[in-house]
């Protein structure tokens, strides 16, 4: 079982993040995505609900929790399934729908909330992008929200994969040759009001910026709705798979 690394951990390096949120050996068997990672700390936004008002499950719920088809583990229980078509619904921040996993505290029950220039924070996920939305193949698969809107995120559009910062989308190619179904590691490390941002355990970019009331965010984050995206559908959606996510925070 694919774990995540407990927020209350003091003292982390890059081998002891990695080491403490291995790849495991797929189980036998697993009825919901809690069963494959540890959301023991986070609590999932799912494309269904009301205008406005999407269907939010948090902890204890969340723990034998799933919705096919659009937060669901996979059938050999290596990983879990997001998904998000582009008629589905959005939050009354965004004109986007998402499958989407946000960081908490306190066993689930409180809203993560840290600043850029206090302490560490890292998140690492290990994700393949299988499906992207028509005419407008945008998702994003990790972010780093501050308490208005997104900070940075890794962007898949097509081929190439982007961190953004604030509002520039292509503020940093990091390839243009990404194929869809290939696995990725993507990294933010956050401390002394800067980010640096890992694709492969490579380091991307570097650069400054000062936030708070920060927060986590991985799964499927489409970026195409029915405005610019056709079939109106179910059919037509972005698709994640996570394997493996891990938050530290010293």
């Amino acid at each position: 079982m694919n774990r995540l690394i407990p927020l209350c951990c003091a003292v982390f390096s890059v081998a002891a993040l990695a080491s403490a949120a291995p790849v495991a050996a797929a189980e036998e068997s697993c009825e919901h995505p809690a069963d494959v990672l540890d959301l023991k700390n986070w609590k999932q936004t799912l494309p269904t609900g009301s205008a406005g008002k999407p269907k939010e499950v948090k902890q204890p719920a969340l723990a034998t929790f799933s919705a096919d088809p659009w937060f669901v583990p996979l059938p050999d229980c290596s990983g879990v399934r997001f998904r998000a078509a582009v008629n589905g619904v959005t939050t009354s921040g965004s004109s986007y729908p998402r499958s989407e996993l946000r960081e908490m505290t306190n066993g689930g029950k409180d809203n993560a909330s840290w600043s850029s220039g206090s302490g560490k924070h890292v998140l690492e996920v290990e994700a393949a992008v299988t499906r992207l939305p028509n005419d407008k193949p945008h998702v994003v698969a990790a972010q780093i929200h501050d308490g208005s809107d997104d900070v940075s995120v890794f962007r898949v559009e097509g081929k190439k994969v982007y961190v953004t910062k604030g509002d520039d989308a292509h503020f940093h190619l990091v390839t243009s040759s990404y194929e869809l179904g290939r696995k990725f590691v993507a990294r933010f490390e956050v401390s002394g009001g800067r980010i640096k941002a890992f694709f492969n355990g490579t380091l991307a970019v570097s650069f400054e910026k000062k936030f708070s009331g920060a927060y986590f965010k991985t799964g499927a984050y489409v970026q195409a709705n029915c405005s610019n995206s056709s079939p109106c559908d179910g059919e037509n959606f972005g698709e994640v798979r996570v394997f493996r996510v891990g938050v530290a925070h010293s």
